[in-house]
């Protein structure tokens, strides 16, 4: 029997979420570097989901770090 996927939570709520586990002294430039932090993660997951990923050995090349 294949696993049913648990369907994932609309973005409301995950952004009052993250809002509430702000601490109480958090600035607006706090929430909108969370708010990025958490959309760079995303959009990273979505990469590696899609096969959209470089091996450590090409990146070094292309920043001519190869040994």
């Amino acid at each position: 029997m294949p696993a049913l996927k648990s369907p994932k939570p609309s973005l409301k709520s995950r952004a009052m979420t993250l809002v509430r586990t702000l601490p109480k002294n958090s600035s607006w430039d706090d929430l909108m570097y969370r708010i990025y932090v958490r959309q760079k993660i995303e959009a990273g997951l979505a990469d590696i989901h899609a096969g959209r990923v470089h091996s450590h050995a090409s990146i070094r090349r292309e920043f001519g770090l190869a040994p």
